[in-house]
């Protein structure tokens, strides 16, 4: 197995565990970044972005990290309202009037953030092209009752969220949130990562390898949360058609590598500032800590903490000894750690999907041997 990129010798136990997810867990193409005060330690690639495993892992290539593109909207969220052009306490209906219906008048920003807003699924799209249309999304999102009180639980938004706070981000900035995250957030830091990929980048995407089902939803209860919300199958061919690929499904069809999604992330870790560039302030980084929700989660049916859209590490979700450091995930493996305490960031993206949608093994080794690393 040739493992390519870069790394301080310090982190030599890290290309360790990389390479044995090759050689014992099935790894076909990956890659893992890791910074600490806003540099990179750790920069490294390996295996092939095909299942015929025909096509090398280049330095470049990028793949789509399902709901690891939430933490990009959370970061924009964040900067609109550091320019004071979001009011995170605000209702939604403020910047989005016929939001307000059937019982959402007071759904505040800061709801649809920490998964509490009560519209974790959609009423009447039912099909993965339904979701190229945002204008379809959008309104049916604003027509619909809340599925609980606002504000009161949690319930995973899955697919949800990335509609409710781009359509916020598009009333405030008359953008869409690919493009203002393109302008705004990518651009400034040289991010390779797109929410909406242009056509001219199709060539180096990975495919994603199917793993095992997580969830077999015929023996769910067809009117739990859970049913309701995983109801549109988001798998299988549609995933590697242009037309996603093009689509701004900003809670799931991100496209990026570990490189890019640490490289923004690093941002929070950091204060606001990272490679040069501040992007937030620390007030605003500050924030993104503050925790919102700390109960079930309805949807995944596991406590969760939720903060401002990130996630706070728990006794049963022990991915960084900083007890309040953040993380989020993607459905078969990618993952983002943000950890304010000790300044560091590190994200890992595959194509080999597995079976958890939070807490991948193959990068929970990862995480934990960054964090050995750092402490021998």
């Amino acid at each position: 197995m040739e493992i390519h990129g870069t790394y301080q010798d310090q982190f030599s136990g890290v290309i360790d565990v990389f390479n044995a997810n090759f050689q014992n867990k099935g790894e076909i193409g990956a890659s893992f970044a890791a910074t600490v005060n806003g540099e990179f330690v750790v920069d490294i690639w390996g295996g092939h972005r095909d299942s015929d495993k025909r096509l090398s892992w280049e330095r470049d290539t990028i793949v789509n990290v399902y709901s690891s593109t939430k933490t990009m909207t959370f970061l924009v969220a964040l900067m609109l309202y550091d320019r004071g052009l979001l009011d995170l306490d605000a209702p939604v209906a403020k910047y989005w009037p016929d939001f307000a219906q059937n019982g959402k008048e007071n759904v505040l920003v800061k709801h649809v953030l920490s998964h509490s807003a009560g519209l974790p699924g959609f009423e009447n799209i039912k099909t993965v092209e339904e979701l190229f249309d945002w204008e379809a999304c959008v309104s049916d999102l604003a027509v619909q009752a809340p599925w609980w009180e606002p504000g009161t639980q949690c319930g995973y938004h899955a697919i949800s969220q990335g509609y409710l706070i781009g359509e916020i981000v598009r009333r405030i900035t008359g953008e869409s949130i690919g493009q203002w995250f393109s302008k705004e957030v990518a651009a400034p830091l040289g991010a390779d990562f797109y929410i909406g990929m242009p056509a001219s980048e199709f060539g180096r995407a990975a495919d994603l390898i199917p793993g095992p089902d997580r969830v077999d939803l015929s023996k769910l209860d067809q009117e739990s949360f859970l049913a309701r919300v995983l109801s549109i199958p988001v798998k299988g061919a549609i995933i590697h058609t242009d037309d996603w690929r093009s689509a701004e499904i900003p809670a799931a069809n991100g496209y990026g590598n570990a490189r890019s999604i640490a490289k923004v992330q690093s941002l929070v870790a950091n204060g606001g500032t990272a490679f040069g560039k501040t992007l937030l302030s620390q007030e605003a980084c500050r924030i993104a800590a503050e925790l919102q929700m700390d109960s079930n989660d309805l949807v995944l049916g596991i406590p969760m903490r939720y903060c401002m859209g990130y996630a706070q590490v728990t006794e049963r979700m022990p991915y960084s000894p900083s007890p309040h450091a953040l993380f989020w995930a993607g459905a078969g493996g990618s993952f983002i750690l943000v950890d304010m305490e000790r300044k560091i960031c590190c994200s890992y993206v595959m194509n080999k999907m597995g079976d958890t949608l939070i807490g991948d093994e193959r990068a929970v080794g990862l995480i934990r041997s960054l964090y050995d690393s750092l402490s021998a």
